[in-house]
C-alpha cells in the first residue's frame, strides 16, 4: 500500500510539473467563411530563449535606426512590448484568390495611429488613403502589386483587417455587439486542438484544395512516387503545423486523411510521405558535407524528423536546438537581452 501511495504521489508531481497544453480559443472575430487559420503568439516568440539568445539584441538595433524609430513614435507602438498575438482568417479557390481576415491583439493608441495614417495618405496617396464607412473610419493599405487591404482599430486593444472593405465593416460590428464564434463546426474542432501556448500555428480543412499539386516535380524524387502522393494529398481533409520556441525549435505536423487506409499509405512504414522523408535523410548529410556549420543542424533534423500514424492522422515531426540554428546562420549569442 506505501509503494502504490508513493507511485500515486510521483504521478501527481510529474502531473503538475509537466507543461499544460493550453487549448487555444476560437477568435469570435473571424468570419463564418474561414477554412484556415493562423495564429501567431508575438509575445511567446519575443520571450522565448532563442529569440532572446540569438535575435533580440539584433531586433532592438534595427529599431533603433532614426527612420523606423520615428515611425514608431509616430504611432505610438513599441513593438516588442504592445504586441501580444495575431489571429488571421483565410479562405478562397486557390492561393491567388483568397481573402482574409486579421486580429490584432494588444496595446494601441488609435489617435496617434490615424493621425500617422493620414499623414502618410498626404505623402503617398496611391499606397496609403483613409475612408469612411457609415460610422466607421477605416485605413486603406495598397500594396505594389495593387491589391489593397483595409485596416482600423476596433479598440485601444484591437486591430482590424481585412482584404475588402465590407469585411472589416462586418468584423467592427460582430466586435460591437460581442458575437459569439461563428467558425463551422469541422474547423472550429480543429481550433480547439491547437495549443494556445505555442509559438504559432495553422490549421485548416483542406479538403479538395491540393488536387492542384502537380506529381512531375515529386517524381523526379529518387524512390518517390508522385503520383502515389498526388493521391494522397487530394485524400487529406484536414492540417495543423505548430510550432514552439523555446529552448529548442519543434514542429509537428498534423494530417487528417479520409480514412484509416489513406493515413497508412501515406505515412505509414512504406507510405508515400515516409519515402519522401528516407529520401531526404539520405541525402541531407551530403549537404553537410558541403556546407560544414550546418552539420549540427543536418544531424539534428535526420535524427528527429518522421512520420507516424494513429487512426486517421499523419504526424510529423522534427526539432533542433538553437544552438544548432545558430551555427548555420552564423550567429553569435545576444548580450543585450
Amino acid at each position: 500500500m506505501r509503494r502504490l501511495s508513493r507511485c500515486l504521489l510521483v504521478a501527481v508531481a510529474v502531473a503538475v510539473a509537466a507543461p499544460a497544453v493550453r487549448a487555444a480559443e476560437v477568435d469570435p472575430l473571424l468570419p463564418k467563411e474561414t477554412e484556415q487559420v493562423v495564429h501567431v503568439n508575438v509575445k511567446q516568440i519575443l520571450d522565448s530563449d532563442v529569440i532572446k539568445k540569438y535575435a533580440l539584441g539584433q531586433i532592438k538595433q534595427a529599431m533603433q535606426g532614426n527612420d523606423v524609430k520615428a515611425q514608431l513614435e509616430s504611432l505610438g507602438l513599441d513593438p516588442l512590448k504592445d504586441i501580444e498575438k495575431l489571429s488571421v482568417g483565410l479562405w478562397g479557390k486557390d492561393a491567388n484568390d483568397m481573402s482574409a481576415v486579421a486580429v490584432l491583439r494588444g496595446k494601441f493608441d488609435a489617435k496617434k495611429l490615424f493621425d500617422s495614417a493620414k499623414d502618410q495618405a498626404g505623402k503617398t496617396p496611391d499606397k496609403v488613403a483613409i475612408e469612411e464607412d457609415g460610422s466607421f473610419k477605416l485605413v486603406k493599405i495598397t500594396g505594389d502589386n495593387g491589391k489593397p487591404f483595409f485596416v482600423t482599430v476596433a479598440d485601444e486593444g484591437t486591430i482590424v483587417g481585412g482584404s475588402a472593405k465590407a469585411l472589416v465593416t462586418d468584423t467592427l460590428t460582430a466586435f460591437n455587439k460581442k458575437e459569439k464564434a461563428k467558425l463551422s463546426k469541422e474547423l472550429t474542432a480543429l481550433v480547439l486542438k491547437q495549443d494556445e501556448k505555442a509559438s504559432m500555428y495553422f490549421c485548416g480543412v483542406v479538403e479538395g484544395k491540393l488536387g492542384e499539386i502537380p506529381a512531375e516535380p515529386l517524381s523526379q524524387i529518387p524512390g518517390v512516387d508522385g503520383a502515389a502522393f498526388k493521391k494522397h494529398l487530394e485524400k487529406m481533409v484536414t492540417m495543423a503545423m505548430t510550432v514552439r520556441l523555446g529552448k529548442d525549435v519543434g514542429v509537428d505536423v498534423t494530417m487528417g486523411m479520409k480514412d484509416e487506409d489513406t493515413a497508412e499509405e501515406f505515412g505509414g512504414k512504406d507510405g508515400s510521405l515516409t519515402k519522401l522523408i528516407d529520401t531526404a535523410k539520405t541525402f541531407l548529410p551530403l549537404a553537410a558535407g558541403q556546407q560544414p556549420k550546418a552539420k549540427p543542424l543536418i544531424d539534428e533534423l535526420v535524427k528527429t524528423l518522421g512520420t507516424s500514424v494513429k487512426g486517421k492522422d499523419v504526424s510529423l515531426k522534427l526539432a533542433v536546438t538553437a544552438d544548432a540554428i545558430g551555427s548555420v546562420a552564423g550567429a553569435s549569442e545576444d548580450k543585450d537581452k
